[in-house]
This record gives C-alpha cells, structure tokens and sequence, in this order.
C-alpha cells in the first residue's frame, strides 16, 4: 500500500466524519443510485446505519494503513449472499457515492484526492466483496 495514499485519505476522512451530515448525504447519494438499492433501506434505522457506516469506512482507511484484514472479512461474510446478500456489482455504486459525498464536504477533495481514495480502499472493498 502507497503510504501517501493511506495518509491523504485518513486526512480526508478526518476532514469529513466529525459532520453527521457527511453520513446522510451519503445515503442520500447512494440510494439515488437505484431503486434496488433504495429497497434495501426501506425498513432500516438509518442512524445506526450511518453509524455502521462511520465504522465500515474508518475499517477501510485503517486497513489501506496496514490493520489486518480481519474485520473486513467478517464485514463481507455479513454481505454476503447468505448475509445481506449485497451483490458485487453494488460496491461501485457505493463507492461512487462515497466519493461524490467526499467532494462535497472535503473542501481540499479534488481529481488526486479522488484517486488516492480509490487507490487505498479498493483492495479493502475487493476483500468484502470476495466473499459474496
């Protein structure tokens, strides 16, 4: 892992997690994305989802900064078609619409920003995605 990657995106992290309003314009994003993904939340709580949120996305940066990939797996286990059954296809739009809510509210988010993200949490969202 590129440790300027993993220290750019904790940075922007940390520039975007102290607002609640981070975690619901998230969903806001990520529900629009499609109606499947919009049925998936119908009957959900959404404020301890967004709090389960805050978390899987603080797993993904201390993961791009070397944790072990332990917490990852039990997230995509619990994803996983026998879990949740969060299809594949689904991350990209989750990962598009962390990424459109990052540039709304990190005011240094710009084009390298946006690739550091990708760079650092891709292969933590390949972990959880593995396990589908």
């Amino acid at each position: 892992m590129n440790r300027v990657d993993s220290d750019v995106v904790f940075q922007s992290y940390g520039r975007c997690c102290n607002s609640e309003q981070f975690f619901i314009d998230f969903y806001d994003h990520f529900m629009g994305s499609s109606e499947e993904i919009r049925a998936l939340f119908r009957n959900t709580d959404m404020s301890a989802q967004r709090h389960l949120l805050r978390n899987g996305i603080m797993q993904l940066v201390l993961h791009a900064r070397g944790m072990s990939d332990t917490k990852l797996k039990a997230l995509g286990e619990s994803h996983s078609r026998s879990g949740y059954n969060i299809r594949p296809e689904w991350y990209d739009l989750w990962l598009s619409a962390l990424l459109t809510t990052l540039r709304q509210h990190d005011p240094e988010f710009d084009d390298s920003v946006s690739q550091a993200w990708q760079r650092a949490i891709g292969p933590g969202i390949d972990c959880i995605r593995r396990a589908y």
